[in-house]
């Protein structure tokens, strides 16, 4: 299947010719010879190309103290390589937008030219911010990331249409391309741009943007600035869509090492040269409110990105890594200011010590793969019985401890009892198809209930230590309250 696309696209019909003027470009481009009176000569044989050269010269996209009234001076003002790699975008987009509204529908082809133009602004955006020297050739990059799609419509129209209007995202088309076709739009866009002789740099640098990681262990590349543009596009195109926006994100560091600041600078930038670029190339792409909405959402959702991830590192440094239960640290800080909470206010507060009983013997006869995932599964257990305001930690190994705030000993009872029942019915699946189950020991202690006050938080957990050990001693899976007959001596 592959390879006959890959034949009947190099013998397409349907595709566009390119203009004369852009094949001498194409040339130009590829030959180390090319000297600005050569590209002067041949851009001046299109009227308006030359004009289009000229206005850009003259725009605020190159800022330059001397006005161009001629094409010799806006090749001096831009640079020959320059000139060469915007020649060729206006060219090859002139022709490439007549025939794509005639292909797939205007509807369609405004979005492919919309975020094609916004994918080469914001390539060219980030190569600035990476000091990449090369603006002209990640604008043309990111203008022609996607020709692929265009020549799939030119080989297989119906076939691929179904594909394409089916797909959620940019990535899942290309995912759906490969598993109905066996290629995807980045090598048929390879092909489509060698066959048009463009130069190779910039035909990689398209196939490669669509590799899911970076292009190479170093310093970014022309590819991994074409790679991030495209999700930026589609942000662009959905602004309210969160999920959009931390997927620019994530690619965005991946790729290049950017944060949510520089995404902010990327999208201002792009606001900045719109209206220019609009213009240029005779396109619109969105009115200066949905700008202004856009630079705002983005604002807004970055903040809100940044606010998760501190909730997501301050989650990590507080939670134990296997049960998803907080850590011992996390209880030490919060059991104390609960303590003090409950004396101030005069109101109870429970905290129960579970351990399960025999773990050792899990572990050593069944291995620590089965003692995780009963750990695991306790946990979710607990979780399941008690209350958004109640908190579960693992204190050490197969030792939990449950801080139950404004609960009374009568309250406290009734819930462990049904933890009890709860963590009974866990069942573990063994490889010899029998099963494993665990049982749980509990010391309870309550502060401002019953008559029970203590001074300190330390001795509120050292009295349900207590109690734990006391329904351990009297034989395990048991609940044992404290109260005043349970003493230190008890405990070894």
């Amino acid at each position: 299947m592959k390879e006959n696309l890959i034949q009947q696209l190099r013998f397409c019909s349907t595709l566009p010719s390119l203009p004369a003027v852009a094949l001498k470009i194409i040339d130009l481009a590829n030959s180390a010879d090319t000297d600005m009176i050569q590209i002067s000569h041949y851009i001046a044989l299109d009227p308006a190309l030359a004009a289009k050269i000229l206005k850009t010269a003259n725009s605020p996209l190159y800022k330059s103290r001397r006005t161009s009234s001629n094409i010799r001076q806006a090749v001096c003002v831009l640079g020959t390589h320059a000139v060469i790699s915007i020649a060729l975008s206006f060219s090859l987009t002139k022709t490439l937008m007549q025939h794509t509204e005639s292909s797939i529908g205007k509807e369609s082809s405004d979005l492919f030219w919309r975020r094609s133009i916004i994918a080469a602004l914001a390539c060219k955006a980030l190569g600035n911010k990476i000091n990449l020297k090369m603006a002209d050739d990640l604008f043309l990059a990111g203008l022609l990331q996607d020709i692929g799609i265009l020549a799939f419509f030119s080989i297989i129209p119906e076939a691929y249409a179904k594909i394409y209007s089916s797909a959620a995202s940019h990535d899942a088309l290309l995912q759906a391309e490969y598993e109905a076709f066996e290629t995807g739009h980045d090598e048929l866009g390879y092909t489509l741009l060698k066959r048009w002789n463009l130069p190779s740099y910039v035909a990689i640098a398209c196939m490669t943007s669509h590799n899911q990681s970076s292009s190479q262990k170093g310093e970014p590349t022309i590819a991994d600035c074409v790679a991030a543009s495209g999700y930026i596009a589609d942000y662009f195109l959905n602004p309210s869509d969160t999920e959009k926006i931390a997927q620019t994100m994530t690619k965005l560091y991946a790729r290049l090492n950017l944060d949510g600041q520089a995404l902010l600078k990327v999208i201002a930038k792009i606001k900045d040269e719109l209206r220019t670029v609009e213009e240029l190339f005779e396109f619109s792409i969105c009115s200066e409110s949905e700008l202004n909405a856009l630079m705002s959402e983005a604002q807004e959702l970055l903040s809100i990105q940044s606010l998760i991830k501190i909730r997501d590192l301050e989650d990590k440094t507080q939670r134990d890594g296997l049960t998803g239960a907080h850590n011992r640290a996390f209880f030490d800080s919060v059991f104390e200011r609960e303590f003090i909470f409950s004396t101030q206010h005069s109101t109870p507060l429970t905290i129960a010590m579970i351990d399960v009983d025999h773990f050792k013997q899990v572990n050593d006869n069944h291995g620590h793969v089965v003692g995780d995932a009963l750990l695991i599964a306790l946990v979710r257990a607990i979780f399941g019985q008690i209350r958004q305001d109640d908190l579960l930690c693992r204190y050490g190994g197969e030792e939990f401890v449950l801080i139950l705030p404004g609960t009374t000993i009568a309250s406290a009872r009734k819930l462990l009892i049904r933890l009890k029942n709860s963590i009974e019915a866990i069942s573990y699946k063994l490889d010899n198809d029998k099963h494993i189950g665990i049982t749980v020991s509990m010391g309870i202690a309550t502060n401002l209930d019953k008559g029970s006050i203590f001074t300190s938080h330390d001795g509120m957990l050292e009295a349900a230590d207590l109690a734990l050990y006391a329904a351990k001693h009297a034989g395990r899976n048991k609940i044992v309250e404290w109260d005043h007959s349970l003493s230190l001596q008890n405990h070894s």
